[in-house]
């Protein structure tokens, strides 16, 4: 089943970040098809312990078989409460790959991927209320409009939600293939390719709730991390790294960084990346996926 699965990007890079203790704990919270995971366990020593999270079910397919290791089948927006469970309250490092794996995108019925007609589906754990092709259907002219100029980042995004809102009157929109069909008027010509991977991007965000879950994640890492511990973080678009890069220098998404009364900085973070690590020639000419991977490094300060 692994083999499926991406060659885990930037592999060497996330093992440099976390800078591993044989006897540490390290969390992996995409799981996927454990390739990132396995690397860290050759790292571990006896005592060292790796808790990974993945709320798609095919993941549990590749759960890795070590006692050291414990897959939660948990979106990573429950972090702190999952390892709750597990009985840890705080961790040596955190590593996050985010976005869709490749295994999502070549399963053709899952609906993420544009090269093949299937239902509009994308969700990440199966079970969600919301899939592509409800929120086609349900979502007003106005919200469209929204998702698309925010999260696919359309230059035409309110024309798109009209075109969209009219012809699922006639008909509701149900597969990939109806999809394209209904937008080809607005689709750039010879820019094909990017503007159905953007339209696509902006369903598969909201149907996840990507950004909300990627920002709660970040804000439970301050608790989670001991001092001195590291997040390494790698992201695929500019949406995802605007609120790593933020959170990161400055513990808050938006707006400047907090000050004490003595005019200090409270911040919970140390950025070891000063600019974002991407991928070596080597590895962008054999592993397509590392193409628009940022990966960035910070270390937990000590705030007491």
């Amino acid at each position: 089943m692994e083999n499926v699965y991406h060659v885990p990007v930037m592999l060497q890079e996330c093992m440099d970040a976390l800078a591993i203790k044989p006897d540490g704990v390290y969390v992996d919270v995409t799981f996927g098809g454990g390739g990132h995971s396995r690397e860290i366990l050759k790292r571990l020593g006896p005592k060292g312990k790796l808790f990974a999270f993945d709320q798609d079910p095919d993941a549990l397919e590749n759960a890795i078989d070590d006692p050291r290791f414990t897959l939660i089948h948990q979106n990573f927006r429950f972090l702190k409460n999952s390892l709750r469970l597990e009985g840890v309250r705080t961790v040596d490092g955190i590593l996050a790959d985010l976005g869709v794996s490749s295994h999502q995108f070549d399963a053709a019925d899952r609906g993420f991927s544009i090269r093949f007609d299937a239902d509009l589906d994308m969700r990440m754990d199966q079970v969600g209320d919301l899939d592509a092709k409800s929120l086609l259907a349900t979502y007003s002219e106005e919200d469209l409009h929204r998702i698309f100029g925010m999260y696919g980042e359309i230059m035409n995004a309110k024309s798109l939600a009209k075109t969209i809102v009219t012809a699922r009157l006639a008909q509701p929109i149900q597969t990939v293939a109806e999809l394209k069909e209904v937008i080809q008027r607005m689709v750039p010509k010879g820019k094909e390719h990017k503007y159905h991977a953007q339209v696509f991007q902006a369903l598969r965000i909201e149907v996840n709730r990507e950004l909300e879950a990627l920002q709660e994640f970040l804000l439970q890492t301050v608790d989670v991390l001991h001092v001195e511990g590291r997040l390494a973080v790698m992201s695929y678009h500019s949406l995802e790294d605007r609120l790593v890069k933020n959170f990161m220098a400055k513990g808050k998404f938006k707006g400047e960084v907090e000050k004490d009364f003595f005019g200090n900085e409270i911040k919970p973070f140390h950025v070891l990346s000063r600019k974002a690590i991407t991928a070596s020639a080597q590895e962008l000419a054999v592993n397509n996926r590392s193409r628009s991977a940022k990966l960035r490094i910070a270390e937990k300060l000590d705030l007491s």
